[in-house]
């Protein structure tokens, strides 16, 4: 997705002050390397106000299938597969979803599972093989 520049919004200091459709944020870009989103980088840009996340995207050379939480109070996700300084807050619908069915171990599971977990608590894979990419998350 190619995201153009806008202007930055400036004087909230709480993003409850700030417009639904303001939210969607740049930072200031370095290359080789990003800082994580801050309040200070608040952007409008209505052509982009319904962003949508894109699961995996790559931040700081790890890849991650789901909304993160880095130096922010609340959970981001990028909005370009290579995280380039676009991105915005998580709602309930943006957060990664479980991959059914999916490989765990020697078995397909084609819902959410106990199997393997030391609390007992049920869980999910985010992509097709558990086993390859050990990305998962707690069902709800």
């Amino acid at each position: 997705m190619d995201i153009p520049m806008a202007s930055v919004i400036t004087g909230a200091t709480n993003i409850n002050m700030v417009p639904s459709y303001c939210r969607v944020m740049n930072t200031s870009i370095i290359p080789g390397d990003y800082y994580p989103p801050t309040m200070d980088s608040i952007i409008r840009q209505s052509e982009i106000e319904d962003g949508e996340c894109v699961f995996p995207f790559w931040y700081r050379h790890e890849i991650f299938y789901d909304c993160v939480n880095f130096n922010a109070k609340h959970k981001w996700c990028s909005l370009n597969k290579t995280f380039q300084g676009y991105w915005k807050y998580c709602s309930l619908s943006d957060y990664a979803q479980c991959s059914f069915p999916f490989w765990f171990r020697n078995m397909i599971y084609w819902d959410c599972t106990e199997d393997g977990e030391v609390f007992g608590k049920k869980w999910c894979s985010l992509t097709p093989n558990f086993n390859k990419d050990q990305t998962w998350k707690y069902c709800k």
